[in-house]
């Protein structure tokens, strides 16, 4: 036999033994192991090479039989720890085994792993000197159990890892929880450690049918997510030993597809680099930039796959972490503590895969209608006559205003609820006047409270100290940090006596002063010294073995001392928790207090933050490059279930020019939340500063906002109601379109609206990606038929294109200075016909602030369906604020053919035109929007 006959004899074999193994799997499948593969005997390396062969022989097929890969090493065939059995791994297949430290090729060999040096250019990506081989010793599964919601097991562990306290015995427990929903654990049996307090669902039995089956490897313990329908694995942890430490905790998993979303929060693109990024989770105080940990933590990713098709994957931990993306492609998360505890979500789409991680943490909370009108503030605002002066320029201006807020200048020595009595002494009559002429007042307030005053002088201290409320340092004292008014100590929101002393403060201050939302920054927490005016102590919490790569390489870094106590544990467990339960406890309070609708804005976040609050995008530099980084920001804070989000239009920090601010707000009037925020010492960047022919740019972007709110307001609803997003990407409408996936320089508000700004100095032109349908510009009067293609656009100074997308039906109304006006003007349907003349749209309606209207019913909801030259309205819910509300236009794209004659319930109306170019058909009428209609055109 010669050699090729031989190599050709043995890749057969090969082949053979990995269908026998899947025709095994099949057998176990067809006599009642339901959902479950279990683990056949096969060495390591053979399995490695089997697999290495059968996917090069069928190169270009779905993955549907790597399900089976999975392997359990008798005794004989087990190596030592000390001695990898092969390192011929390729490179991007290598799993880091030195994650905590640079080491040398004897170190890295002393722990039983590879070394292969990294030379020239790949030296600089991350790629793994030392890596684990296949045979790197893990956990052993036993005891594979069926429960009423699933699966448990026991698994163990022989031998330590490199890091210190390992935990050699854990609980599996797999949860089948919906169809497209799974979820697994992994904890410590025989110790409590710590979990997140998130109400998530408990299901108490197994789902009767699911889009994923579930397989198990038992030596080394490894779990299989597969997509029932294509056979596609999802999730694979085999490809990598399981590390579970008292304080390093380690699992890694293939990915399908190299198109990763989520992660927060950095300043990213929508698609992240999967080439060797490494992802820190530990809020941090930090101006945005790259590769930075910032404000927030969202331990959440969406993966597209082919065919249209999604998944996501959530780790609720807020331990600090580090997620490691490889480009075979694969994801390894490292945490610093808690327990290991995933959701996965099946989708299958996309949309449905955030649907499915909202029903986890929570759907948004329901904003005040105001709340999505114009905002205005900045650091320098220095007195009430200085902040009277920018809101009476703004209306003489003639822009609209609906909320002016106030920056630390309001406050006494920067000391939370108090007001300056020099400077700011007609606060209360300042806030009174303008809710006078309908608009809302909002102020800063930062988490650290004075500590400075003289005892008995400053209320908010003074009885939070009464009341046990501050986080305290390791001698039992309230931990006292350095904020903006001097030393500073910080309340503990996980304490319920901290909830109620914080009630009480925002109660006293809004007695004073009548605010309508709060405004919460630094809650990182952020704080001037690193840990403690104190120092910190020297102990694990510290010091830990693992430091994810936080900004100063230390977790006191800009904060304070990891081993801080609080109510519910240490801050090192509770840290990313920080910013969330200060959120939770000002959303209570202001509905409480107001008996309204909260508004809240916090710049630190987890998972969950927007059942409470919106988020703002932090320091941001008024730069074009930060321009376009806050698209996918604002889109990625969708899929977080945050929708209330926006950046500080034009800019925070440093100078912006006239430009970059018209093409700032232009974008900015399709943030879902849109405020236009400065720095002191910068130059002015008001609407109102700028040149006549800016001023013209910068008012028809907010009055095309303010024409656009029912139909915003009724994307809000939705993500209240059934945990919907509101400004979404390309991809969210068209996952099946892979030309929309790394969409991130446009962006869409629900399924109707497409935005293309400009994002560059100097154009007058911007080029949009158009999916497949019929795109109307309304305002220019010209119509797109795309096929999937890229079109260049006209973008004068003064323009930013917006398309309607064919088949919707969009509620507009007239326009005003303030929410509280414009919410009495007529109103306007869009109806954007696709060519077979259809389209359908809804309006949400309530008085815009009550509480709970919608759980109440206290709210209309109206829908409309056009069809056949027809417009028709249903009235699904009626209540009194629609009352008196006219219906006063309606305007049809893509009518093929003038009209003769225009019908509404009947009667022929009399005020209507057709362009012949724009093929668009103008009705003017007056109905009122709460009765039913019929309009018909022929």
């Amino acid at each position: 036999m010669t050699v090729t006959e031989k190599t050709e004899q043995k890749r057969l074999c090969m082949i053979l033994k990995v269908l026998a193994l899947a025709a095994a799997v099949t057998m176990l499948s067809l006599y009642g192991v339901h959902d479950v593969a279990l683990a056949v005997i096969m060495s390591p390396a053979s399995a490695s090479q089997a697999w290495d062969v059968y996917r090069g022989e069928n190169k270009g097929r779905e993955e549907a039989t790597q399900e089976h890969k999975f392997v359990e090493r008798p005794e004989s065939s087990k190596v030592s720890v000390l001695q990898p059995t092969t390192c011929d791994i390729p490179p991007d297949r290598r799993f880091d085994c030195a994650p905590e430290k640079l080491i040398s090729q004897e170190e890295c060999q002393a722990r039983g792993c590879c070394y292969v040096p990294v030379s020239g250019l790949d030296s600089a990506t991350g790629q793994p000197w030392c890596f684990f081989p296949p045979s790197y010793s893990s956990y052993k599964m036993e005891n594979l159990t069926a429960t009423e919601t699933g699966y448990s097991a026991q698994l163990t562990r022989d031998t330590p890892t490199f890091f210190p306290d390992d935990i050699m015995n854990l609980q599996l427990d797999v949860m089948f929880e919906t169809e497209g929903r799974l979820r697994f654990s992994l904890k410590d049996p025989a110790n409590k450690r710590f979990e997140v307090p998130l109400e998530t669902p408990q299901p108490s039995i197994k789902a009767p049918s699911t889009l994923y089956s579930v397989q198990f490897s038992a030596d080394p313990f490894g779990l299989v997510v597969v997509r029932k329908s294509n056979g596609r694995v999802l999730l694979n942890t085999t490809v990598a030993p399981l590390f579970y430490a008292d304080q390093f905790l380690q699992i890694s998993t293939s990915l399908p597809s190299g198109f990763i979303s989520g992660l927060g929060e950095h300043l990213t693109p929508l698609i992240l680099n999967v080439s060797w990024t490494k992802v820190t989770l530990w809020n941090r105080d930090m101006p945005p930039e790259p590769s930075a940990n910032l404000y927030g933590s969202h331990p959440f990713y969406l993966v597209l796959e082919e065919g249209g098709l999604a998944h996501g994957v959530f780790l609720l931990n807020s331990n600090a972490m580090d997620v490691i993306l490889q480009p075979s492609p694969a994801i390894t998360w490292r945490t610093t503590g808690g327990i290991l505890d995933f959701f996965i979500f099946l989708g299958p789409d996309p949309k449905s895969v955030v649907g499915q991680y909202l029903d986890v943490i929570g759907y948004p909370f329901m904003p005040p209608y105001w709340a999505l009108g114009f905002h205005l503030c900045r650091w320098g605002y220095t007195s009430t006559a200085v902040t009277k002066e920018v809101v009476k320029n703004m209306t003489a201006a003639q822009f609209p205003l609906d909320v002016q807020w106030n920056d630390l200048d309001y406050t006494d020595a920067r000391r939370d609820f108090t007001f300056d009595k020099d400077r700011f002494r007609d606060m209360p009559d300042m806030v009174r006047n303008f809710h006078h002429d309908g608009r809302r007042y909002v102020m800063i307030v930062d988490p650290g409270i004075s500590s400075s005053s003289p005892l008995g002088s400053y209320k908010p201290y003074d009885e939070g100290l009464k009341q046990g409320v501050f986080i305290l340092n390791a001698t039992g004292q309230p931990l006292m940090g350095k904020v903006w008014p001097g030393p500073t100590a910080f309340p503990d929101f996980t304490n319920p006596h901290a909830q109620q002393w914080w009630y009480d403060m925002v109660k006293d201050f809004h007695d004073q002063v009548p605010f309508d939302g709060m405004w919460i920054d630094m809650n990182e927490p952020s704080n001037f010294v690193d840990g403690s005016l104190d120092g910190c102590p020297n102990n694990k919490f510290e010091n830990p073995p693992y430091v994810p790569g936080v900004l100063g390489r230390s977790l006191k870094s800009h904060t304070i001392c990891a081993s801080s106590t609080q109510y519910l544990s240490s801050h090192y467990n509770l840290h990313n928790l920080y910013g969330l339960t200060e959120a939770i406890a000002s959303h209570d309070a202001l509905v409480r207090v107001r008996g309204k609708r909260p508004f809240v804005i916090s710049r630190s976040t987890f998972a969950s933050h927007g059942r409470y609050a919106g988020h703002w995008t932090g320091d941001i530099a008024s730069t074009w490059e930060h321009l376009y980084y806050t698209i996918p920001a604002v889109l990625l804070f969708n899929l977080y279930g945050v929708p209330l989000v926006g950046a500080d239009v034009c800019g925070f920090v440093g100078n912006t020019s006239e430009e970059l601010c018209v093409r700032w707000t232009q974008l900015g009037a399709f943030y879902p939340f849109m405020r236009n925020h400065n720095d002191h010492g910068n130059r002015p960047q008001e609407p109102y500063a700028f040149s006549q022919g800016a001023q013209k740019a910068m008012r028809k972007a907010l009055l095309l906002r303010y024409s656009l709110l029912p139909y915003l307001y009724t994307l809000f609803h939705k993500a209240h109601s059934a945990g919907d997003t509101v400004a979404r990407p390309l991809y969210l409408e068209f996952p099946e379109d892979p030309n929309t996936w790394g969409i991130d320089r446009q962006l869409m508000w629900g399924a109707a609206l497409l935005i293309t700004p400009v994002l560059e100095a100097g154009k007058t032109t911007v080029s949009g990606y158009f999916p497949l349908g019929t795109w109307y510009n309304p305002i220019a009067g010209s119509t797109i038929h795309s096929k999937g293609q890229w079109v260049l656009l006209p973008a004068p100074l003064d323009t930013i294109n917006v398309h309607i997308r064919a088949g919707y039906i969009l509620p507009l109304q007239e326009p005003a200075l303030t929410t509280a006006e414009s919410r009495t003007k007529g109103m306007t349907l869009v109806v954007a016909l696709t060519p077979e003349g259809m389209a359908r749209g809804d309006l949400f309606w309530d008085d815009g602030e009550e509480l709970l209207t919608f759980e109440k019913g206290d709210y209309t909801q109206i829908l409309f369906l056009a069809r056949n030259g027809m417009l028709v309205n249903e009235i699904v819910r009626l209540s009194s604020q629609v009352e008196g509300l006219l219906l006063q236009q309606v305007m049809i794209l893509g009518v093929s053919s003038p009209p003769h004659q225009v019908l509404a319930n009947g009667i022929p109306v009399a005020d209507f035109s057709y362009r012949l170019d724009s093929k668009i058909l103008d009705i003017s009428l007056s109905l009122l929007m709460g009765e039913q209609f019929v309009i018909t055109w022929s």
